[in-house]
């Protein structure tokens, strides 16, 4: 673990970079060593050098570059064609991020270059999903690729720059080049692998792995991955979730605790039907009933939301690191926090409901380090948290 400072200390490989050897067994989801040997082996580079704190126990944070285009809608760039082509066919309008940055304004669509870029092994794939912090700001940001007909993946062997496609939901937001809002993680597959797009444990072995240790604190509940349910029992007056406030000022998304969580968001207080009804177009930050931990051999990721269960979107920021949760006593210590949109119709949310599914992956190897025992660990153990730009209600 690195000590934080005031200036980012820069990853350096010491050791020799490993031959593609190192990089195609075990199969399975990169641990973050791995990753930084991708970084020595040069198929992850950039223009600057790697900050030490980008790199997570299983994923590798990204940095904006030195621009945005501000567009009129979000595209994919479809097979055999570039991401600048599309963007130059729009006529988009530039926006510099250099020095202060510039504002991303709510309800427009940005597409900004990242500064990595990928130089993947034909056996290697990507996948990416936004920070935790960015999906608690509201601001929907995916990744797009070259010749992309999927967002948030780069596929097998992807040689080519990475751009972020970003939206603000609820807030205006300022950012800069080097400001990190998505996290991109990487994976290894055998030849008989190459046309799988499902990683997951099976429920069978989700109840082996409970049985030996838990992975929620309540009955395991498996269908296609771990269910995880709403928390909105609670004692008169105690807070079960927030609503954002629309028209708040401007959040600069790399200043954390610099904001009096009053000014944005409404408190939601507990009921005695323990209801909340979601408004179309509004925005909640609810947690899961369960604490939940993820162990040090796997990752787990918030499945999109199954139509079946309920009209409304949770969770756009959906990765779990190894170690998420992982209590000193090993009981599952964090709640799920649920970033909630209702589509188009109000809908009636109840205590118990189920809300979505946690689906687990096995890494290749296990990590060098566990969330939690890194500097950059803002939600480790976390009850019902906002992002960490906000002070505590009564801080001012």
């Amino acid at each position: 673990m690195h000590a934080r400072s005031s200036e980012p200390e820069l990853f350096d490989a010491v050791a020799p970079p490993p031959d593609d050897a190192y990089f195609l067994a075990p199969y399975g989801l990169f641990a973050r060593q791995k990753i930084k040997a991708m970084v020595g082996r040069k198929l992850i580079v950039s223009a600057k050098p790697i900050d030490d704190s980008q790199f997570q126990p299983a994923s590798l944070d990204l940095r904006l570059g030195k621009e945005a285009y501000r567009v009129r809608a979000s595209f994919l760039p479809g097979r055999s064609r570039s991401v600048l082509d599309h963007l130059e066919s729009l006529k988009p309008e530039r926006v510099s991020l250099t020095g202060e940055g510039a504002v991303l304004e709510k309800g427009i669509v940005y597409i900004a270059a990242l500064q990595e870029r990928l130089e993947l092994l034909p056996s290697l794939s990507a996948a990416a999903n936004p920070k935790s912090s960015t999906g608690r700001l509201d601001i929907f940001t995916r990744l797009i690729v070259d010749g992309g007909e999927l967002f948030d993946e780069a596929p097998l062997g992807y040689s080519g720059p990475l751009y972020a496609e970003i939206s603000p939901r609820s807030f205006s937001v300022r950012v800069r080049e080097g400001s990190k809002l998505n996290q991109i993680r990487f994976r290894s597959r055998n030849s008989q692998q190459k046309g799988l797009s499902d990683f997951a444990l099976s429920d069978k072995e989700l109840k082996q792995r409970h049985a030996a240790s838990p992975l929620v604190d309540h009955e395991l509940d498996v269908r296609d991955g771990l269910i995880l349910r709403v928390g909105l029992e609670g004692s008169p007056g105690q807070v079960v979730g927030f609503r954002a406030i629309k028209n708040s000022e401007v959040i600069d998304v790399d200043r954390p605790g610099a904001y009096p969580a009053a000014e944005f968001w409404e408190p939601i207080h507990a009921r005695r039907d323990r209801r909340l009804i979601l408004d179309p177009d509004e925005f909640y930050i609810l947690a899961s009933r369960e604490r939940v931990q993820i162990p040090p051999d796997l990752a787990a990721e918030m499945a999109p939301i199954d139509p079946a269960i309920g009209e409304f979107r949770v969770h756009y920021a959906g990765f779990f690191d190894p170690g998420f949760g992982h209590g000193g006593d090993g009981k599952p210590s964090a709640r799920a926090v649920l970033e909630v949109r209702s589509r188009d119709v109000p809908f009636l949310l109840e205590d118990g409901q189920p809300v979505g599914r946690l689906v687990f992956e096995k890494l290749a190897d296990r990590t060098d380090a566990l969330y939690g025992a890194t500097a950059v660990s803002n939600y480790q153990g976390q009850g019902l948290k906002l992002s960490k730009h906000f002070r505590d209600f009564g801080e001012g």
